[in-house]
């Protein structure tokens, strides 16, 4: 490194989310983004004279003291990108999903843990404050509800719905219930693409917590919502809003229990700010960050599980649930 407070960072892939990975790192403290990559050199022209960086158009000039990269390419491209650099002691920060195959995803996996390189991905959601406002609240889950509906874009059409927005509401799940998942049931349907745009997983975890997920790229409008239910409690989050609520059944042994509840206070943050913040924090430190290499496996081989689901019958949904562990 630098110095003992100065990371060197890059971007690789400079298109919609890249520039915002570029404008961030060019502002945080204690950062210097060295260079943009992008294969469209017009564009990384662009993106470097607004963070004050180089402009390179291919991965192979990006040579010297380097610390951290975020990864912000198609997914198909994510091990091609990643590998080489966690092979180099780089710590890397792959947008999500990891990796399109659970293969492919183990694999940068490997290559993190061989060289002991910071691997972090981009599962932006967990650091959403008002996920973080709910975080303590949401003790032993036995219902979840989410939707996460979007209109169409050009963009992540090289993966379905389940990898491109599903997959978010997918690793929260995770993350909230420390349970396996013993069956699924799922349907896809794709309606603008060849690929599935709007799918539904019913998932039932070993504790005995069912989460029912929905997300459509295809909406006339954006939601992103998830509520969890609870013994005598119940936790919404608005992502989008970033607005929290909780309720709970409140009334001693032989009284008229009552209702209580509302809004939770919560600071209001850029998301994407706080998980760089964190994964450069984590290069510095040699730490795991909040949402590691492992995370991100996780989240893949869910996801393959339930696109496995959509294809098959009822009768061996049951079995798919536990093939997997």
């Amino acid at each position: 490194m630098t110095s003992k407070n100065s990371i060197r960072a890059a971007v690789v892939g400079v298109g919609h989310l890249g520039r915002e990975h570029a404008r961030i790192l060019s502002k945080l403290s204690g950062v210097e983004l060295v260079a943009v990559v992008d294969v469209d050199k017009a564009r990384a022209e662009a993106v470097a004279s607004a963070t004050g960086s180089r402009p390179l158009s291919d991965l192979s000039d990006l040579n010297g003291d380097i610390d951290a990269v975020s990864v912000v390419v198609p997914t198909v491209l994510h091990e091609k990108v990643s590998v080489p650099l966690l092979e180099r002691g780089i710590g890397v920060l792959v947008e999500k999903p990891l990796a399109p195959s659970v293969a492919e995803a183990e694999r940068i996996l490997a290559a993190a843990s061989c060289s002991g390189a910071t691997l972090a991905v981009g599962h932006t959601e967990r650091y959403n404050p008002a996920v973080e406002a709910v975080r303590s609240l949401v003790l032993n889950p036995r219902f979840i509800e989410g939707h996460r509906l979007g209109t169409f874009t050009d963009r992540s059409l090289d993966i379905d719905v389940v990898l491109d927005l599903m997959i978010h509401d997918l690793d929260l799940t995770l993350s909230f219930v420390k349970a396996e998942v013993t069956a699924i049931e799922a349907v896809g349907v794709p309606v603008l693409t060849d690929r599935v745009d709007i799918a539904n997983v019913r998932l039932r975890f070993s504790s005995g917590c069912i989460a029912n997920l929905t997300a459509s790229r295809i909406s006339r409008e954006r939601v992103r919502k998830v509520r969890f239910f609870q013994e005598n409690s119940y936790v919404s989050v608005d992502f989008t809003e970033q607005d929290a609520e909780s309720w709970k059944l409140v009334g001693a042994k032989g009284q008229e229990p009552s209702i209580q509840g509302g809004k939770l206070p919560v600071v209001r943050a850029e998301p994407l700010e706080r998980e760089l913040v964190d994964f450069v924090s984590a290069v510095r430190e040699r730490r795991c960050p909040m949402v590691s290499g492992e995370d991100g496996v996780r989240a893949v081989a869910l996801a393959h599980r339930v696109t496995e689901a959509m294809k098959v019958g009822p009768q061996v949904r049951q079995e798919i649930g536990t093939k997997w562990k």
